[in-house]
């Protein structure tokens, strides 16, 4: 019997996926910043999806960052964790992971934008695509310890839940109303789902129940 067309496997390959969307997103900025008016129309604007059709948008602004910081954290995240996810999951399975993460966590954004009738927000950033890849990592990786801030050793799923814990507390409070902590959320979201439907594993019942992949 064939594998439903959800759960049919790539070929493993690895082409180093990981290092070409580090570049990729080092090249966009350095075009934002000799451009700056290319960051608006590269980012997600609900304003100019509805009225003016930019959907590509929701695949460019996860490509786009607002400062060398932005990038710079961002980047570190997907170098510390993307290339062991990738080498776990193989580069084509990585690949679409990261890319439907990301634009899945830009589509659930957009829709509560527009529901709530933010349409001037101006998302942008890899930050939903990176959690992704975290709560991709401490899946696989479940014993593995991260160094916050270099001191302080936490195991992958402990960070996982802290993190989701600060999201959920800073979208309710409205924390840092700079910082896309729905975003953040909803790339969560969506790693799950694809983690679980895809792949076959469930993060909570590796987190607490033992359940390996």
């Amino acid at each position: 019997m064939r594998n439903p067309v959800l759960k049919r496997h790539f070929t493993y390959r690895y082409y180093n996926v990981t290092f070409v969307l580090i570049v990729l997103n080092i090249i966009v900025f350095l075009i934002n910043t000799l451009s700056p008016q290319s960051r608006i129309y590269l980012s997600l604007v609900p304003q100019l999806i509805v009225q003016g059709g930019a959907y590509w948008e929701f695949l460019t602004y996860m490509f786009v960052h607002a400062s060398i910081m932005h990038i710079l954290f961002n980047m570190l995240g997907l170098f510390f964790f993307g290339f062991q996810v990738e080498r776990r999951m193989g580069s084509t399975e990585f690949l679409i992971f990261y890319m439907l993460s990301g634009v899945g966590a830009g589509l659930i954004s957009f829709l509560v934008y527009i529901l709530t009738g933010t349409y001037s927000v101006i998302l942008l950033g890899a930050s939903g695509a990176v959690f992704a890849v975290l709560l991709a990592y401490a899946t696989f990786f479940p014993d593995s310890l991260i160094y916050v801030m270099g001191i302080l050793p936490i195991r992958a799923p402990i960070l996982v839940l802290i993190y989701t814990g600060i999201e959920i507390f800073s979208q309710i409070f409205s924390m840092n109303a700079g910082v896309a902590h729905l975003t953040h959320l909803a790339g969560f979201l969506v790693a799950y789902l694809y983690l679980v439907v895809r792949i076959g594993v469930n993060p909570f019942r590796v987190f607490f129940g033992g359940q390996r992949w």
